[in-house]
């Protein structure tokens, strides 16, 4: 019977042998320096420390010695451990027993002595910083966690999103990002705080669901047929600070929106948010500046940003390059030519009755030859199929060629062809890109003829015959449209009359004679609404406010033409803003796209620790997932089939 019930006894203290390894976790000596700090031991011999970190790869010169890696907590540093099982004492030869027996990447505490030791020779171990001048002679070792031996990680094992804390831990890239966000983030706050007098507050993340113009996350409650939104912005809620007489507020924020997802687009982001009272869109932009000047002179070491940056409005920008957010280094401005184009040759290039013709120089090779290469390649490619299919007429695309008729501008006759070349200045080699479009004001954030520019410049540097463009162009765009025609891609607000706010429902018209046009035709108002560019790449936007109630409600109402279900969701903004809230004005700078934009990453991807794939999944932690009969039970929801 005895025999028995010990015989259970060890099945069970083997069947929970991980509880030990587990418990003897808890009691590790702590660490008296840091690895990174060995560089500063001179002439040490026999001092103790603790060390902690990651075992890197042993080599076992015979069975009593080694040699193994102990590499920092931060992954940036790394020194030698020797452990020999002749050494003196049975301390260390059970140390030595224990260290063969770990797998390489384990956390670890060695207890060990510094000796110095010729500086190695060997080059640094992968992208960790060796410490070459003294090594650590190995007195007791305490695993703190095992790495399994069925992950392999070795410096080429590229790993999927599914084990994004391999991808994290093994490559040095992504944690100097993370690094390099944090560092921006303090900047952020620093100068935000404590050079402009701004006041850092936390704005609620359960809010309600309004129609400011994106799709929302909703979250649905207890209480039947009641749901939180997730904000798409801290918007209301910073308006609502300026007329509780916080005059300068900022925060980096959480958004979400649930909108197609691009490389530049998570379905959650963070912004740096601001709003000032008494303020126009003027001071937004000079404060932003400021920021922008000492983000790039202390983190990327860049002083010399103009002040201040120029800025170009709306028209301007869709005008010069079919864009607005132009990437001003690469040239390729567009010009109006429809005045020259005979009448066949506007045949040839589009159905369009009456249109507006453009034009586009672009200079790609010297030799003629080379650029119908070129040519032949990307209309060939996939990236041309949306020109070559456009309803308005695909480009007309022409080489400038000395030795060919009318220097290969036939299809313009004798008179357009000498006048385009004037106008362009085109010398053999350039292409002379025609695109019609409807003659008509612009909307949108393009033109065909600006998105072929942005693609045959890229296609360009991708096949060498252009070098990359370099630097940082900074670039104001103001005067946008109040309002835009709606879509099926985007509703907008809602209302009825056909129009969304180009920005969003709460931004001002520029001047007095802008808000009499609301009167008129509100298509021809112009706002308030600025955006930072750099190198085509939108930072972020803002306006001046509609601070006034009665303004607000007439915008919402008769000139958006809200229902009245939908005009109530905004009740909460007018009272407040009735209670004599001061003129403001604020900016949102997408803080993914900021830092990915400093680090030159084509993905806000590739600077945010967890993000969402191109499905708005997190891969690792399979997020979303379904929801259970039991969840919707209690929130009183039901699957439409």
């Amino acid at each position: 019977m005895r025999s028995s019930h010990h015989q259970e006894s060890r099945n069970a203290n083997s069947e929970f042998q991980f509880l030990e390894s587990y418990k003897r976790s808890f009691d590790f000596p702590a660490a008296t320096q840091e690895i990174k700090n060995l560089s500063e031991f001179q002439g040490v011999e026999r001092e103790e420390v603790c060390l902690h970190g990651y075992l890197g790869s042993r080599s076992d010169l015979s069975k009593t010695l080694c040699f193994v890696p102990l590499i920092s907590k931060d992954l940036d540093y790394s020194v030698q451990v020797v452990s020999s099982a002749t050494s003196d004492g049975e301390r260390t030869r059970v140390a030595h027993a224990r260290l063969k027996a770990l797998e390489p990447n384990s956390p670890v505490a060695f207890t060990g002595l510094l000796k110095s030791r010729e500086p190695a020779a060997s080059q640094d171990l992968g992208d960790k910083k060796k410490i070459k001048h003294v090594e650590v002679q190995l007195q007791d070792v305490h695993c703190l966690n095992n790495f399994p031996n069925d992950i392999i990680a070795t410096p080429e094992t590229v790993f999927p999103p599914e084990q994004r804390h391999l991808q994290i831990r093994t490559d040095k890239s992504v944690r100097d990002a993370l690094a390099f966000r944090s560092k921006a983030a303090i900047v952020c706050r620093d100068q935000l705080s404590n050079s402009q007098s701004f006041l850092e507050v936390e704005t609620p993340l359960l809010f309600k669901s309004t129609p400011e113009g994106a799709r929302e996350f909703l979250v649905p409650t207890r209480h039947r047929g009641w749901a939180y939104a997730l904000p798409q912005s801290p918007q209301q809620y910073k308006q609502i600070l300026m007329a509780s007489g916080i005059s300068r507020y900022y925060q980096i924020a959480k958004c979400f929106r649930d909108e197609d997802l691009r490389a530049d687009r998570q379905p959650e982001f963070t912004q740096l948010d601001l709003e000032m009272s008494f303020a126009s869109g003027e001071d937004v932009m000079q404060c932003i500046e400021q920021l922008i000047r000492r983000l790039w002179a202390e983190l990327l070491g860049v002083g010399s940003l103009p002040n201040p940056f120029p800025s170009m409005t709306y028209h301007q920008a869709m005008t010069k390059f079919g864009s607005d957010k132009p990437d001003i280094r690469i040239g390729m401005e567009i010009s109006a030519i429809g005045h020259l184009i005979p009448a066949d040759l506007m045949s040839m290039i589009g159905p369009l009755t009456h249109p507006l013709v453009e034009v586009m120089k672009f200079q790609v090779a010297d030799e003629p030859a080379e650029t119908r290469k070129f040519v032949n390649t990307f209309m060939d490619s996939p990236d041309s199929a949306a020109f070559q299919k456009n309803p308005d007429g695909g480009p007309g695309i022409f080489v400038f060629d000395s030795r060919k008729p009318l220097r290969g501008l036939q299809p313009f006759g004798f008179e357009a062809a000498e006048q385009v070349e004037e106008m362009l200045g085109l010398e053999d080699g350039d292409l002379v890109i025609l695109q019609a479009r409807k003659n008509k004001p612009y909307s949108g954030g393009s033109t065909p003829l600006g998105n072929l520019r942005i693609a045959l410049h890229r296609a360009a540097v991708a096949q060498g015959y252009l070098a990359a463009p370099k630097g940082f162009d900074f670039l104001w765009i103001t005067d946008f449209p109040l309002f835009s025609p709606t879509n099926d891609a985007e509703p907008g607000q809602g209302g009825a009359a056909g129009l969304a706010s180009t920005h969003h429902p709460f931004t001002s018209p520029k001047s007095a004679e802008d808000a009499d046009m609301l009167l008129e035709d509100p298509t021809k108002v112009v706002g308030e609404h600025y955006d930072l560019i750099v190198n085509g790449v939108e930072l972020g936007g803002g306006s001046r406010r509609i601070h006034h109630a009665t303004v607000q409600e007439f915008i919402l109402k008769d000139v958006l033409k809200m229902s009245p279900e939908r005009l109530q969701e905004f009740s909460h903004l007018l009272e407040v803003l009735r209670a004599g809230c001061p003129p403001h004005a604020g900016i949102a700078l997408g803080f993914d796209r900021l830092i990915a934009v400093m680090l030159g990453k084509t993905s806000v991807r590739d600077v945010i620790a967890f993000p969402k794939s191109g499905r708005g999944e997190d891969l690792l932690v399979k997020s979303p997932s379904r929801i259970t009969e039991e969840a919707l039970e209690t929130y009183h929801l039901q699957l439409r089939k």
